[in-house]
């Protein structure tokens, strides 16, 4: 009986030496290293240290730049960026068309006009917790998700703020005071529209010259403040879904509906945006010169950031460790000439 008490004794000894770092005099290093699973204690999971966190977040930050670049996206079609340096941005240049002409005399300066045009920046963000248990546990499958999801999102911002402007295109303002598809744009003084009601159709070559065709005409007879063409020539026609078939029937078809010739195709590219709210609005852009119809105002570009300090309130009382993105951007409306709308209801 005494020889087995001094067995287990051993082993009690041994036991705690490892689990509480007991230095046991010559054996102490031999002890730490060994394997407790026959004395059944688990040591599943992962130590939540520094170097954990680093190599956690250093692997969601990878996934969420990978998912970042391979995301599509179609903004830059009809936006410009115009990189921001402040809270806001003034675009009274807008009203300033600068193009060449014969120089004569003293140089002729296009000055200003009196609009007031600004666009302020707003903050976004995309945040995900990851709960401490879930790393201890080795749980971590389900964040590489939602890391993709996030850099996803970020990338497809500019997507949703411009489609947003075009939405909302019929009834806000851009830089002449004018809401941006309106019919009575001021232009030397006259009033110019590039705004319609028609519905988009390829039903007829009637139709679609009503239409379509109107919308062509219309861009391609601008003029600048002096009365000189501007020279603009559409080539992208946006639609919703509900009409891509109506969009594809006018600028990718031998044929319209009625089986006649079709005397638009090749004459713009299709651009189908889901984003689009209005199933009977539909767009036609300029998009061949430096300049775009609308604006993606980028104060910070979409980036990657993390909370892991461990005394962070979230971390220390929670449990929480945080990720995510974060950006400061805005939209706005640039050049009315470079882009004409229709509201597609026949009203």
């Amino acid at each position: 009986m005494s020889k087995m008490i001094k067995t287990l004794c051993v082993w009690a000894v041994l036991v705690a030496a490892v689990l509480f770092a007991v230095p046991v005099s010559g054996m102490a290093a031999d002890v730490r290293t060994m394997d407790l699973a026959g004395f059944g204690i688990g040591m599943a999971g992962l130590l939540v240290n520094k170097a954990t966190l680093d190599a956690l977040f250093t692997s969601l930050k990878t996934t969420f730049n990978n998912a970042f670049a391979g995301a599509p996206s179609q903004w830059e079609l009809t936006a410009m960026k115009v990189p921001s340096g402040s809270g806001r941005n003034d675009y009274g240049w807008l009203s300033a068309f600068p193009r060449m002409k014969k120089w004569i005399g003293d140089k002729a300066v296009k000055a200003l006009e009196a609009f007031k045009y600004s666009i302020v920046n707003d903050d976004f963000e995309a945040t995900v917790e990851v709960d401490r248990n879930d790393i201890e546990d080795d749980n971590l499958g389900i964040y590489a998700p939602q890391a993709q999801m996030a850099g996803f999102s970020a990338k497809q911002l500019p997507d949703e703020i411009v489609a947003d402007l075009k939405n909302n295109a019929f009834a806000s303002a851009c830089y002449d005071g004018q809401y941006f598809y309106d019919t009575d744009h001021p232009v030397d003084g006259a009033s110019v529209s590039n705004k319609s009601t028609v519905a988009l159709s390829g039903a007829t070559q009637a139709a679609a010259v009503a239409s379509y065709g109107a919308a062509r005409a219309a861009i391609m007879s601008f003029k600048d403040e002096e009365g000189r063409p501007l020279g603009l020539i559409p080539d992208v026609l946006e639609v919703p879904p509900a009409l891509e078939t109506e969009g594809r029937r006018l600028v990718e078809m031998d044929k319209l509906a009625d089986d006649t010739p079709n005397p638009f195709k090749g004459t713009a590219k299709l651009l189908v945006n889901p984003r689009l709210t209005s199933t009977t609005a539909w767009f036609l852009h300029v998009t061949s010169m430096p300049v775009k119809p609308y604006v993606y105002q980028e104060r910070k570009a979409p980036v990657f950031v993390e909370q892991t300090d461990p005394q962070a309130d979230n971390v220390f009382m929670r449990k929480k460790y945080r990720f995510g993105a974060e950006a400061r951007a805005a939209g706005g409306y640039a050049f009315w000439q470079m882009s004409f709308g229709s509201t597609g209801t026949g009203e």
